[in-house]
């Protein structure tokens, strides 16, 4: 039986391993991880269930597709959703589901880098172009949301279908056209767990593919 205040903790995971067990064991009680394997080659599912948490696999690559996969699978009213590199603190957690249990819609995490290399200036300069063009569309966010809580029955609703890395901007694009109330909350960015690499911000070339995959979607 699923406690009232327990809270699912999807966490998209493609070759984490080194990043998992610093993830998992910073999850405050009564938050439940829910690890969603996307192909992993280097033992991320065993090291998960390893340390506590509950694996599902999803074969499709992309990162809406683990998303989407782990909000079916979860059970809880309120789920959360942040990446399982090491970057962000799941302490955090707790103030986002706190804002969706106080009446805001979806709650989202602004990330502020804690060291110079933390955020590389592509992917930042890529996050700022998106984000500024969604505000533009009415859409409050200065990032496009890492780390979100949001109530499971409504997201599920709102019907997301984009299954690789324009899931967060198609996201908060039908949030803002739906007239969601969202609130962002400055959250510590923090370098990636060693040993682990970002499959879009670890070079150039990713970023500037997400990027224009993005752009496209807000013409």
């Amino acid at each position: 039986m699923v406690g009232v205040n327990e809270v699912d903790v999807v966490l998209p995971c493609l070759d984490e391993a080194a990043a998992l067990p610093g993830v998992l064991a910073a999850l405050p009680a009564g938050y439940r991880a829910l690890v969603v394997d996307n192909g992993s080659r280097d033992g991320s599912p065993e090291v998960a269930a390893a340390h506590g948490a509950r694996v599902v696999c999803e074969p499709r690559r992309g990162y809406g597709a683990a998303v989407h996969t782990g909000l079916r699978a979860a059970t809880t009213e309120i789920v959360c959703f942040a990446d399982c590199d090491g970057s962000l603190d799941p302490a955090v957690l707790p103030g986002l589901v706190a804002q969706v249990r106080g009446g805001v819609d979806l709650a989202v995490g602004r990330r502020v880098p804690t060291a110079p290399g933390a955020w590389p200036w592509h992917a930042r300069a890529g996050n700022a172009l998106i984000a500024a063009l969604l505000r533009r569309g009415g859409v409050p966010v200065h990032d496009i949301a890492p780390v979100r809580a949001v109530r499971r029955a409504a997201l599920l609703e709102l019907d997301v279908l984009d299954r690789a890395f324009g899931y967060p901007l198609e996201l908060l694009r039908k949030a803002g056209r739906a007239g969601w109330r969202i609130a962002e909350t400055d959250v510590e960015y923090r370098p990636r767990a060693a040993g682990t690499r970002s499959k879009v911000s670890g070079s150039v070339r990713g970023t500037l593919r997400a990027t224009r995959d993005m752009a496209r979607m807000l013409r």
